[in-house]
């Protein structure tokens, strides 16, 4: 557990770090788990293939369905053609370049050299989404790349167990390979579509016990539609993938929680997946890659992946400046390390130099590539001013920051804020109602909409009213909340009909936000709240006449409230103080019984 929280706490600090650096944050996580294996401190004794490709498929399946969350079918389907030619075509065209080279310059067999061309053909969905996150490239353009690291993966994977059958099995060949590639993509799209459908109608139609099951049903719905599709020899990566762009494309309860929740798992499978492939590499070991790794890398990246960029494009629309940024965008990480595992447990001969390679291979790819890919973008002018993948409209952690919350109350239908309006709920100065969701319907608020039980309503608070709005909270559940049912007395010829002065402490004004009394008399109902920063409040008061509190007080009868409310507006020094005094003439316009 400490060497664990240790590994977590460092490569947390090296996330932070590789912006800084300048260096990918992938590239630090794997040399992280050199550092701390058996050549580097020896904290881990790590040599275990089989564990590290079963820790590497969790991860990439989470980080898979995360990228297709975040993404949704919205944000892909106009680029979702291009996407597709790239994951099919431009994989197997890099696959096969690579693969020739490999044969030719590493003295490798044919098949030797395909099943490693294979194995780094992939771009590696973790890389780039973590590259993505910080650029400015064009948003189809980051469109397209964040489409084809979620759907190559699959394809990857399966020319690699094609070519390992191939050396394996006598008599394997090119229809063997097709009748494989129907099978595992025809089930993992369905599987996919299948378990997006139900998990999506699920969520839909089940309210939860507490905002924090939510995650753990999206996690149930990721970890069903790989399974049920890895179980019929299926691609279990596209039905993850799928699953997730369904889920991120629909409306469902708590899906900025499930968002975020997933957002960090991705993070954390990061971590632990380079981590673990570093601890899998001996240093000493890539001595003598070192040459094959980097022509391994230069082909693929400078030949091997823009030639099928240039073919699986072909006929998208995108210009030359555009072709050459996604023939440079397809950088290598985890996944093809993940890949150079299975030849060494399924015993092909010289799978060990295979995964060095590849390493070497990946390492170099990350460095070169992915610290020159955002200056290429620039230079050649397909970068905009806006994020390539956007943020969402509001952060919890940037309210936070600034020393505010969000909380969503639900009403249930014992509690005492059915029924009520708005402007009947007590809020303090410093909350504002944001938004009622009624169903599927997201409300905008006004001081007349009524509440109704099973709303869920989204309110920011600030900190210094925190105290005060959790009472508040017991109060809408429980009671008293709401208009006081006293009866209206007439104005009689003893009380004074019109009052207009400044507010003062010492008098009988109470609070100028939330009066109880004012001028002595007591308030049976607040109309209006001021919610500009300042205090105030429109009044019905207990004798029959309305008030205003604030800087002001004003007491009298409906038509003598309004003509001051008038002169108010005339006098106001800002558009605030304005609005405010519109506000009270609107409302005594037609008070409501």
């Amino acid at each position: 557990m400490l060497i664990a929280g240790a590994l977590l706490a460092v490569g947390l600090a090296a996330s932070l770090a590789a912006p800084r650096l300048r260096v990918p944050g992938l590239v630090l996580f794997l040399g992280i788990g050199m550092a701390v294996g058996s050549e580097g401190l020896g904290w881990i004794s790590f040599d275990n293939y089989d564990l590290a490709r079963s820790v590497g498929i969790v991860a990439l399946a989470l980080i898979l369905f995360e990228g297709g969350l975040a993404a949704g079918f919205d944000e892909i389907r106009p680029v979702l053609g291009t996407s597709i030619s790239l994951a099919i075509l431009g994989t197997l065209v890099t696959a096969l370049v690579g693969g020739f080279a490999a044969a030719a310059l590493f003295d490798f067999s044919t098949l030797d050299g395909l099943l490693v061309g294979s194995i780094i053909a992939s771009t590696d969905g973790a890389a780039i989404f973590a590259v993505l996150r910080g650029s400015t490239l064009r948003r189809r353009l980051a469109r397209t790349l964040e489409g084809e690291a979620g759907l190559n993966d699959p394809v990857a994977v399966l020319l690699v167990l094609g070519f390992m059958d191939w050396i394996q099995k006598p008599g394997y060949g090119v229809p063997d390979m097709v009748l494989l590639f129907v099978r595992q993509l025809g089930i993992g799209l369905a599987a996919g579509l299948v378990i997006g459908w139900l998990a999506v109608r699920g969520l839909q139609r089940t309210r939860l016990a507490s905002t924090g099951l939510y995650p753990v049903a999206s996690l149930a719905a990721a970890a069903l539609a790989y399974g049920l599709a890895d179980v019929a020899h299926g691609s279990g990566f596209l039905a993850v993938y799928l699953t997730g762009l369904w889920l991120g494309s629909s409306s469902i309860p708590a899906k900025r929680t499930i968002t975020a929740f997933h957002d960090g798992l991705a993070w954390l499978a990061q971590l632990t997946m380079f981590l673990t492939l570093g601890l899998l590499v001996f240093p000493s070991q890539l001595g003598d890659v070192a040459v094959e790794g980097t022509v391994l890398a230069v082909v693929v990246a400078v030949v091997a992946r823009p030639l099928g960029v240039a073919l699986a494009t072909l006929f998208s629309g995108y210009t030359g400046r555009e072709r050459l940024v996604l023939g440079w965008a397809g950088l290598r990480g985890a996944v093809p390390v993940v890949l150079a595992t299975f030849p060494v447990i399924r015993g092909i001969p010289d799978s060990v130099r295979f995964f060095d390679d590849v390493f070497f291979a990946v390492v170099l790819s990350t460095l070169l590539q992915g610290t020159t890919f955002e200056p290429l973008a620039r230079l050649l002018k397909v970068t905009s001013a806006v994020a390539a993948l956007p943020r969402p409209l509001a952060e919890t952690g940037t309210i936070r920051g600034l020393g505010a919350e969000v909380a969503e109350y639900p009403v249930g239908r014992a509690d005492a804020i059915v029924g009520l309006r708005v402007r009947e709920l007590g809020m303090p100065r410093d909350a504002l109602l944001n938004v009622i969701v009624r169903g599927e319907q997201a409300i905008p608020p006004r001081g007349s909409t009524r509440v109704e039980a099973g709303d869920r309503l989204h309110v920011l608070v600030r900190q210094e009213a925190a105290i005060d709005f959790s009472r508040l909270l017991d109060r809408w559940r429980d009671g008293p909340i709401g208009r006081h049912h006293r009866a209206r007395r007439p104005i009689t010829a003893t009380q004074p009909v019109h009052t207009v002065r400044p507010w003062s402490a010492r008098s009988d004004d109470g609070d100028q936000s939330h009066p109880v009394r004012l001028g002595g008399v007591t308030v049976i109902e607040q109309l209006r709240t001021r919610r500009d920063g300042q205090p105030g409040a429109l009044v019905l008061l207990e004798d029959g006449r309305y008030g205003v509190s604030g800087s002001a007080v004003i007491i009298g009868g409906q038509a003598h409230v309004q003509d001051a409310a008038r002169r108010k507006i005339r006098q106001a020094a800002s558009d605030s103080e304005r609005a405010w005094w519109r506000e009270v003439v609107g409302a005594l316009a037609a008070p409501e019984p």
